[in-house]
Parts: C-alpha cells; structure tokens; sequence
C-alpha cells in the first residue's frame, strides 16, 4: 500500500474519506465510528455491539430485508464488528457497485430506527451469542482477565454485555447511542477498489454530507494500575486449565509498538517457529494451542500470553514460559537473529497485504486514530529500525506478569 494510492477529503460537516484507488475487479467501502464498550455508560454493558447489531434491522425508508439483502443480491457482502473503542460496518462487492453500498451504509449510520419487534428477536440471538462464549473457556479466560487488569475502569466489561443488560435495551436507547456516537467528527469513509477518488468524494458527499449530529463529548480515561495478581477459578470444569498472562504495555500510537510487534511475534506468533511454540508443544508436547498477542487501544494496551493443558502441568508449562520469557527480557537478541525474526514477520505482513479487505479495514482504523494511513513500505522501514535493544525495553513488561487459570 504505497502512499501515492491514497488520498484524503474531509467532508463539511467533519467526516473525513480516505480513497486507495487499486485495480481489482473488488471494492471495499465502510464506515470506522470512534465509539466502542469503554464508552458505554453503567448499566448500559453490551450497548454498543447490540447498536452494532440492530442497525442492520431497517431504516426509516427500508426494511430489515431490503439492508440484509442490498449487498448480497450483486454478489457483495456486509458485515459489522465492535471492539473497546470503535464500531466498523463495512460491504465488500464486486467493482461497480460503490454507489449502491455508499447509499446503504449511509442510511445505516444515519437513519437505522430500530424497530421495537426487531429488537426482541437480536436480544435473543446476542443472548445465545453471550451464552457461547461463555461456554469457551479459552475465550473467557480473556474477558475475565480483563476483568481484573482492568478494575475500576469501563475497559474491564465484556463488549457482549450480559443478558442483565441486554434487557434494558429498548428503541430509545439504542437511538440515543446512534445519535450521541455516531457523529460526523468521529467518523472515517474508507475506500479501497479501482475508482477515482474524487468520484469517491464527491459521492460521499451526496450520501453522508447532509449527515449533522453534535453527539456528546468523547472523555476516555487512562485505567488505573494494578497490582500483580495471581488467580485460580475453578469455576469452569474443563477438561484443560486455560491460563492467561498478561501485563500493560503502550498503547497503539506509541512509538514502541513496532518493537512490541516484533517481540510478540518472535514470543507466540503465528509461526510454528515462535518460542513458546517450540518449547511448549515441540519440545514437551505440553500443549496443542499456545500465543502471545497484543490488545492495543489509543491510550494503553495489553499483552497477553495463552495456554491450554493438562490441570496437572500449569505449574511446568509456567516453569517453561518462565524461561522463555526471562532470556527475551534479560538479554539483548543477535543481529543474526533479530534479522531473522524482522525478516518473518516481513514476510508475514506481505502475505497479509493480499487480504484486501483488511488493509481497507486497516486504513480507515489508522486514519480514525492517527489521522492519517500507514502504508506497507512506512511499516517495513520501521521493523527494519527496530535494535536488539529496543526489542529488550519492549520486553520489559514481561518482568512483571499478571496470571489467571481457569479450570
């Protein structure tokens, strides 16, 4: 993703496009809002998903059928996600089609209404959705971590809520949401397809120039610090102990995070390779799933180390990540190995820049929160600059890990 594909407009009343004109027989539009569950006020835990949700349920001009079938009648799709700090709607389809999702995501963002009767059956399906998660421990040992690195703070609630919380939602409260969040000033228009991207623009100015919501003040808080814990829920009564450790680290717009990308990598990454891997399941045969990953938000964020085993051998698999851990923050890395590892994750990142729906998502997250998009060639120069030294401050965290097994 060169920076010569890519150009940026801001729209009247505050909303920002970002176009990255490519040639491919594909297109991919959406909508990146700054509003996710750490904004969601007590009470109200699980309100943005279920926003996130029910805006597919129809507009003050359609239908819910006519939103669920818009894309897929030419072939395209159209999805949604929702984290701690952003909601993305966004329609993937085939080239020639920007118009017709332009039109339909702008509705959505604009004028979903809610409808009394469509809230009812989505209560139902984010209940089953609450339920499933809960019955995966290797997904709920996460949100329970978080809950305790995060006391005190709205980071700490699960973005699905709870079914407690799920019932107090009705048509006024997830209006309310959409017109307080969904307002121009928070908002990024990102494309990615082979038109031009003054066409672009100035089609986004049809569609969701007339878009005008003063919302509430966006007031995020840094959460507090904790201290270390170590913590045994036998509340599961699973046949493996889930353990998860974890610490803060910096958060996505700091300097240190293309360290802290690389250090995760080379520690649990995707590769088999990773050093939790191969002395954790290659060597020992301890475990079938182990990774390190990262949960960066634009103030802080947080590493994570996960496991699955036998109950009987969390004490040896946590002797071992002991010592994987200690030699990553206790030395300085060889040039020959630290270029190995910049090489991989290099190499990784290209693979990845295949997936041109995610370096659409990308963009637009980067601009909603940087102000601008970080291409391919800026992310390769900065791995390249990243010191056996860097890679051992960005392991500093790992001195001082939090841990909680569920079994």
């Amino acid at each position: 993703m060169s920076d010569e594909m890519i150009q940026y407009h801001r729209l009247g009343n505050g909303l920002r496009i970002v176009a990255r004109r490519v040639a491919m027989p594909v297109e991919h539009c959406g909508v990146a809002v700054n509003a996710g569950s750490r904004d969601e006020a007590a009470g109200l835990h699980g309100l943005a998903h279920f926003v996130e949700h029910t805006i597919f349920k129809g507009t003050s001009s359609h239908r819910a059928a006519y939103v669920r079938d818009r894309m897929e009648l030419v072939g395209g799709e159209l999805n949604a996600y929702t984290t701690k700090e952003e909601t993305v709607v966004y329609s993937t389809f085939p080239a020639g089609n920007l118009a017709r999702a332009m039109a339909l995501l702008g509705e959505m963002v604009d004028d979903a209404v809610f409808p009394e009767a469509e809230i009812g059956r989505e209560k139902q399906v984010v209940a089953e959705e609450i339920d499933t998660y809960l019955d995966t421990p290797s997904d709920a040992v996460f949100d329970d971590f978080e809950d305790l690195i995060y006391a005190g703070s709205p980071l700490a609630h699960n973005i699905l809520g709870t079914r407690e919380t799920l019932a107090g939602f009705d048509q006024g409260v997830c209006r309310r949401w959409l017109e307080e969040r969904f307002t121009p000033g928070r908002m990024v228009l990102f494309y990615s397809g082979p038109m031009e991207a003054e066409r672009v623009f100035r089609m986004a100015e049809r569609r969701l120039g007339g878009l005008s919501r003063a919302g509430v003040a966006l007031e995020r808080v840094v959460p507090p610090t904790v201290e270390r814990f170590e913590v045994v829920n036998d509340k599961v009564g699973s046949y493996q102990a889930h353990t998860l450790l974890g610490a803060r680290v910096p958060g996505m717009l700091d300097e240190r995070r293309t360290a802290l990308a690389l250090l995760v990598n080379v520690l649990g990454g995707p590769g088999m390779n990773s050093l939790l891997n191969v002395a954790l399941r290659e060597r020992r045969g301890l475990v079938y799933t182990t990774d390190a990953s990262t949960s960066l938000m634009s103030d802080n964020g947080l590493l994570t180390i996960y496991f699955g085993c036998d109950p009987a051998d969390v004490s040896r698999c946590l002797r071992v990540v002991g010592g994987v851990v200690d030699a990553l923050a206790g030395g300085l890395m060889s040039e020959r190995r630290l270029e190995a590892a910049r090489r991989q994750l290099i190499g990784q990142l290209t693979v990845g820049s295949m997936n041109s729906e995610q370096v659409a998502i990308s963009m637009g997250r980067s601009v909603l929160y940087r102000g601008r998009a970080v291409g391919f060639d800026e992310t390769v120069e900065a791995l390249r600059a990243v010191s056996a030294a860097d890679l051992r401050e960005a392991a500093a965290p790992l001195a001082s890990l939090s841990r909680l097994t569920l079994v």
